[in-house]
């Protein structure tokens, strides 16, 4: 068992392989180095594991990354999530790396051959999240070789680029209706911290059944 430092606490933590069957405070704490979860992370993960597409309002510094990044390491295959930003991606995955969460990136700085060895890294379950673009998903290279692998949720970070009333809006992603389809059309969890969730129960990213999960409440700041 490998031992982290986060902050003002050391903190144990197991290999991934060793993690299934256990409670998700358990992997909260053994993983993450936190004591407990924040208001709606808790209901967001359990509605995740259970297989249920899932909208999340939660304000910035809540942790909403937590809601995909714990079940991916309960999950059996891959999760792939979706962000709209480089620098968010690079900074999700090397704090996942400090962490011992096996975590991969693909984006347009990232050399071919890495690429590749990331992808292959993912079939073998040696990575259990991936990060990309949305417009990573009209690359025939990336599409042919992802389609092969078990893909067990699909995570959209910053969904408000989904909605076409947004200066944030991004056209790709709602081409992402199309993408899960072609990854076997596994559970979506999309997360925001700038919008309602009327709006985007009705857009094509998040057909129904879709349950919502929404914390009002500002964000405070926790040490682990």
């Amino acid at each position: 068992m490998t031992r982290i430092t986060g902050g003002k606490r050391s903190f144990a933590v197991r290999p991934v392989h060793k993690l299934e069957g256990m409670d998700t405070r358990r992997i909260l704490q053994d993983r993450f180095g936190f004591d407990d979860f924040r208001p709606a992370q808790r209901e967001v993960i359990d509605l995740v594991l259970k297989g249920q597409n899932v909208l999340s309002v939660m304000p910035t510094g809540s942790g909403k990354s937590l809601c995909f990044q714990l079940p991916a390491l309960l999950l059996p295959g891959l999760t792939l999530v979706v962000s709209p930003l480089i620098a968010l991606m690079k900074d999700q995955a090397d704090h996942l790396d400090k962490l011992g969460v096996p975590a991969g990136v693909i984006n347009s700085t990232v050399r071919r051959d890495l690429q590749r060895d990331r992808l292959d890294q993912a079939a073998s379950g040696e990575i259990k999240l991936l990060y990309v673009a949305p417009e990573r998903f009209q690359n025939q290279e990336f599409m042919a070789a992802i389609r092969k692998l078990k893909v067990s949720l699909f995570a959209v970070d910053e969904a408000h680029c989904v909605s076409l009333w947004g200066h944030d809006f991004r056209p790709d992603y709602l081409r992402l209706r199309r993408a899960v389809t072609n990854v076997g059309n596994p559970p979506i969890v999309a997360l925001t911290a700038t919008a309602t969730p009327v709006p985007f129960s009705s857009r094509p990213l998040l057909l129904p059944p879709v349950s919502t999960a929404a914390d009002t409440a500002p964000a405070k700041p926790r040490k682990p």
